[in-house]
């Protein structure tokens, strides 16, 4: 038969829970698989709902445990429970209290120690990428080898210092039921939320036929989804958390439009670096080319400079050839005149009666050259 109760991720219906000891030893003995003979709730325990920036419910009870051995041990046990997105810092905050109150510190016949703790967190989200519903965290003694150290009895120092943690999960729940400690979260699971009235689970009666506890638990959140002022408490809660969720949206698209910003800033300066970086090379390429014209004009300054001394050689031997072609045209007009002479002193000589002979003679010239130049 379903039966429907209060929905216990309420902080409120969680409150109403947890504050019935019976309840609260049946939840820790199955957290820490251990029984828990006596819970008794330690101050500061509850975080109210009106709170406007804590997104959390958490109490501490100091726990009275059964060890296997049939030993019995005092534990303080520092239950967290959230909806929204896991604040580590606030976490650490709590646990930082709990580690320098002074109310944590016991006295044996030796010497002082503190409290072993275990941190519970009840998270309404996933933890990154681990899909195992409840996460157990261990803290063991090791050597330098990575050796496991044993010992017969728990060292207070060590428990001191250190502590142990489990993490639950709500939405990877989801039906599971495989121990008992997954039956005992099963009145969390979520998937069975009634789909008109979120403020309500939905639970099969006969699950828990056979489990006086869980019938107990159930019957606790029966009355708990009767009760006026746990109604009013559970609209608050969606109140408060409403008012949370649509600030976070607003942070969430504030950020995203800064990091898009960023972003863009980002790209843009590697932009403006590319360009700084291409006009760098630019600049390089023309102090180059700057660099070739001032060698090719020094160049070309030489070869004017060499042109105008060949200018200069041209025309000195120009000048040497004008001054030559004179001189030939002296030299020739002297031969001419030499020649008119020589024709007129032959002409005169051969007039007076000289033979051609004599004159060859006289002047050192052939006949046949007297004859050509009397004929030109």
């Amino acid at each position: 038969m379903k039966l429907f109760v209060a929905n216990p991720i309420y902080d409120s219906v969680f409150k109403y829970l947890i504050e019935d000891e019976r309840i609260a030893k049946i939840l820790l003995s199955a957290l820490l698989k251990k029984e828990v003979l006596k819970v008794e709730p330690r101050p500061h325990e509850y975080s109210n709902i009106t709170r406007n920036n804590i997104s959390m419910f958490r109490i501490d009870f100091g726990a009275t445990v059964r060890e296997a051995d049939g030993s019995e041990r005092l534990v303080l046990i520092e239950l967290q429970k959230t909806w929204l997105e896991t604040e580590t810092l606030r976490f650490r905050q709590y646990l930082s209290t709990q580690y320098s109150s002074k109310a944590n510190i016991v006295e044996d016949s030796q010497d002082k120690h503190a409290l072993p703790m275990v941190a519970v967190y009840l998270l309404g989200h996933k933890v990154e990428d681990i899909n195992v519903p409840v996460i157990y965290v261990n803290h063991n003694i090791y050597d330098y080898n990575g050796n496991l150290v044993e010992t017969k009895h728990p060292s207070p120092f060590v428990g001191s210092l250190t502590h142990e943690c489990i993490i639950v999960q709500i939405p990877l729940l989801h039906g599971r039921i495989n121990n008992r400690l997954e039956k005992v979260l099963s009145i969390f699971d979520q998937s069975n939320i009634c789909s008109i009235d979120h403020h309500v689970i939905e639970v099969n009666e006969n699950s828990y036929a056979d489990d006086h506890d869980m019938q107990y638990i159930v019957r606790r959140l029966q009355s708990a989804i009767a009760n006026p002022h746990t109604r009013k408490e559970m609209n608050i809660e969606d109140e408060f958390f409403k008012a949370i969720e649509d600030r976070d949206t607003t942070l969430m698209a504030r950020e995203k439009r800064i990091q898009e910003q960023d972003k863009q800033l980002r790209e843009q300066e590697g932009q403006l670096r590319e360009q700084e970086g291409q006009l760098r090379e630019q600049n390089q390429q023309l102090r180059e080319q700057e660099g070739q014209l001032r060698e090719q004009n020094q160049q070309l300054r030489e070869q004017e400079g060499q042109l105008r001394e060949q200018e200069g050689q041209l025309r000195e031997q120009n000048q040497q050839l004008r001054e030559q072609e004179g001189q030939l045209r002296e030299q020739n007009q002297q031969i001419k005149e030499q020649d008119r002479m020589l024709r007129a002193m032959i002409t005169m000589m051969l007039e007076s009666g000289t033979t051609i002979e004599e004159v060859a003679r006289k002047t050192g010239l052939t006949p046949a050259n007297i004859h050509s130049m009397l004929n030109n």
